[in-house]
C-alpha cells in the first residue's frame, strides 16, 4: 500500500494593540498556485516538532521577531496535487518591541516581498479562493462567506471589524 505524502504547517494570525492583523505577500513563482497573494506567515513542520514549536519559530524565521503564541483558531486538512496537508492557524502577538521584516537571510524557505497590519479580512479572499487554507480557516472562524458567488452582482457580507476572541 502507497501512503500519501503529508505536510504539516501552521500560519500566526498576529495581531497588534489597533486590532489589525498581520499579512505578508508570497512572491511570484510560476510554480506557486498562491504566487503574490496577501496572506498570513506560515511555516512547514519538521517532523518531531509540535505546532506550538513551530509556531514559535515562525516569527523569527519569516518575520525576523519573537512571538508569544496564544490560542489554536482552527485548522484544516485537505489533499492537493497528491499531498494531504494539515494546517492550523494560531493567535499571535509580536513581543521585545522590534518590527517585522521581509524578506529575511534564509532562502531554503519560502520568504515573502512585503508585510502590512490591517483590520479588513476582504485582503484575504484573493488567497482563500485559491486555495490559502490559512486564510479560509481564519475567514471562517469570523463567519465570513469569502466563496464567490455564483450569480452575478450578488451580494457578499461585508466584512466586520476584527475584534480577536481568543485573546
Amino acid at each position: 500500500m502507497v501512503r500519501t505524502p503529508q505536510k504539516r504547517s501552521v500560519a500566526l494570525v498576529i495581531t497588534n494593540d489597533k486590532s489589525e492583523f498581520l499579512i505578508v505577500q508570497r512572491p511570484e513563482d510560476d510554480e506557486d498556485p498562491l504566487a503574490g497573494v496577501w496572506g498570513f506567515p506560515a511555516i512547514t513542520m519538521h517532523d518531531a516538532e509540535t505546532e506550538i514549536e513551530a509556531a514559535v519559530r515562525v516569527g523569527p524565521v519569516k518575520l525576523g521577531v519573537d512571538v508569544e503564541v496564544g490560542a489554536k483558531i482552527g485548522g484544516q486538512t485537505c489533499e492537493r496535487d497528491g499531498v494531504v496537508f494539515h494546517l492550523s492557524d494560531y493567535a499571535a502577538t509580536i513581543c521585545g518591541g522590534r518590527a517585522p521584516q521581509v524578506p529575511q537571510r534564509d532562502t531554503t524557505l519560502t520568504q515573502y516581498v512585503d508585510l502590512t497590519f490591517t483590520s479588513n479580512p476582504a485582503e484575504l479572499f484573493d488567497a482563500a479562493r485559491k486555495g490559502s487554507a490559512c486564510a479560509q480557516i481564519y475567514l471562517e472562524y469570523l463567519g465570513i462567506d469569502w466563496r464567490p458567488h455564483k450569480q452575478a452582482g450578488a451580494p457578499q457580507r461585508p466584512p466586520r471589524e476584527v475584534r480577536p476572541k481568543w485573546s
